[in-house]
């Protein structure tokens, strides 16, 4: 029987420019350690997961290996690889530094570095998932009525039923994501995730029901509810 591995993709090449901090987002600190440390340190402490690729700004990659991955002792953190203009593209140049490292029928978990409270139980049943489908999207249903709207005036409600919040990981067998960026990339398509990417291929992309928890970090009130979530749980220290 073939042994599979497992690997995490972190985006981390954001500028968040929504946060009104001098630094960039992932850096800022969570409850005494910075918020992509402990996003790293999920998949760090996951043994299921062979290998981590972190993307970040080129001109941030010496800080961040530093402050970050030396600082916090991280072992499984392959190589950190510079971002490109958009996050799509910053995936991209993950997944080539990771072709040397992956077989076709491994399995990539994409997380973005600003998720810090997602459960090695979530990254588990994507990469079970992501094994025998297209790919693995963890979601959580929505919660409220959806509008569209059209120059500011309501055009429809769709059926809340059927609405998912998309959250990370979204896992994938390598060969099936890293061909449907490369036909993203030459066709000059850009989609509004990797899930997205794999769907206009025709491929099937299963849902990993999610965590309201595993919120992605974008404004300052978003730290103050993860510091919240991390109290409650009673994982508020450092790990």
């Amino acid at each position: 029987m073939t042994a599979f591995k497992s690997f995490a993709l972190i985006p981390a090449a954001g500028m968040g420019k929504r946060m009104g901090a001098s630094i960039n987002k992932q850096y800022l600190h969570l409850a005494g350690m910075p918020i992509v440390a402990r996003t790293i340190s999920v998949f760090e402490n996951a043994p299921f997961i062979d290998g981590i690729f972190l993307v970040t700004p080129a001109d941030e990659i010496p800080y961040c290996r530093e402050q970050v991955v030396e600082a916090h002792g991280f072992r499984k953190v392959v190589e950190i690889v510079p971002g490109g203009r958009e996050r799509q593209n910053s995936v991209m140049n993950g997944l080539r530094a990771l072709r040397d490292r992956a077989d076709d029928d491994d399995v990539v978990l994409i997380h973005d570095g600003v998720r810090p409270l997602i459960s090695p139980e979530l990254l588990r049943e994507s990469i079970d998932v992501a094994r025998v489908c297209d790919g693995a999207l963890v979601a959580v249903p929505a919660k409220d009525t959806i509008k569209t709207v059209r120059e500011g005036v309501v055009i429809g409600t769709p059926d809340r039923d059927t609405l998912w919040q998309a959250q990370t990981p979204q896992a994938f067998r390598f060969g099936l994501i890293f061909a449907a960026h490369a036909a993203a990339e030459q066709e000059g398509f850009m989609g509004t995730d990797d899930a997205s990417l794999i769907e206009r291929r025709g491929g099937a992309v299963r849902i990993v029901r999610g965590d309201y928890r595993n919120i992605k970090i974008t404004t300052p009130e978003d730290i103050l509810l993860a510091e919240a979530f991390l109290a409650g749980s009673g994982q508020n220290g450092v790990p």
